[in-house]
């Protein structure tokens, strides 16, 4: 079947190969900024939500919790993130990104988004502007809104 667009690739297969070459070119920008790509993540999340426990951290960002622990260590070694005991639960952990942190990451971004800028350049202006518009709208959807 067809969508209203006639033939047409699947989403999927149209944007996995822009997301995996997006992905590449910032990995140089991270490396140049002493952090991986859970780490940009975790700085990323914790700057927009500046409280969260380890567990809710790793829910929100799609992360196994033991999986980032590693991330975490790193992150806080660095002194971009500190972990302070919970007061009302001392098992869990408040994550708080640090001003050194909230300096690293925004200058990543700044790196990351120069990058997309270039690319974003080969589209006439409506083009681009109706692309960002779209990419905003669909990434706003819940996980149930997309898988049906």
């Amino acid at each position: 079947m067809t969508g209203q667009d006639g033939d047409r690739r699947d989403l999927a297969a149209m944007l996995q190969p822009l997301v995996r070459s997006l992905i590449a070119a910032e990995l140089p920008v991270l490396a140049r900024h002493g952090i991986s790509m859970w780490g940009y993540v975790v700085l990323s999340a914790l700057d927009d939500n500046p409280v969260r426990t380890q567990a809710a951290l790793a829910e929100a960002i799609g992360a196994d919790k033991t999986r980032i622990i590693s991330t975490l260590d790193k992150l806080q070694e660095s002194g971009l993130i500190s972990r302070t005991p919970d007061p009302g639960d001392r098992r869990a952990r408040l994550l708080l990104i640090t001003e050194d942190g909230r300096r690293v990451r925004r200058s990543a971004q700044a790196g990351i988004q120069a990058n997309e800028d270039r690319l974003l350049a080969m589209l006439p202006p409506a083009d681009r502007r109706g692309f960002l518009r779209a990419v905003r709208a669909l990434s706003a959807l819940s996980h149930e809104d997309i898988v049906g």
